[in-house]
């Protein structure tokens, strides 16, 4: 088996893991070979979804298929604000 020599630990992780060790019934040195093995054997977590991970499929898509020309409507007035007069009515 191979040893490793862990060089300027914070004396506060230390304790930390001595205390964790005694938690568990183990010796200093049996918690953090079990905390490095269990690290050393789980699987990395998945990098995180970012806005341009969720669009790059469609992008890709409109790439392959070509995209949609849409007619763009001319702007007209907007409808009116729900309880606009009402509200005009209790400021005055």
């Amino acid at each position: 088996m191979a040893s490793i020599t862990i060089r300027n630990l914070d004396e506060a992780v230390k304790k930390r893991l001595r205390k964790q060790a005694a938690e568990n019934g183990r010796s200093l040195e049996a918690e953090a070979r079990d905390i490095l093995s269990r690290s050393a054997t789980t699987a990395p977590p998945a990098p995180s979804k970012t806005g341009l991970d969720l669009i790059q499929p469609l992008l890709a898509f409109v790439e392959k298929h070509g995209g949609v020309e849409l007619e763009i409507p001319p702007r007209g007035p907007g409808r009116p604000l729900p309880f606009a007069d009402e509200a005009r009515r209790r400021r005055k």
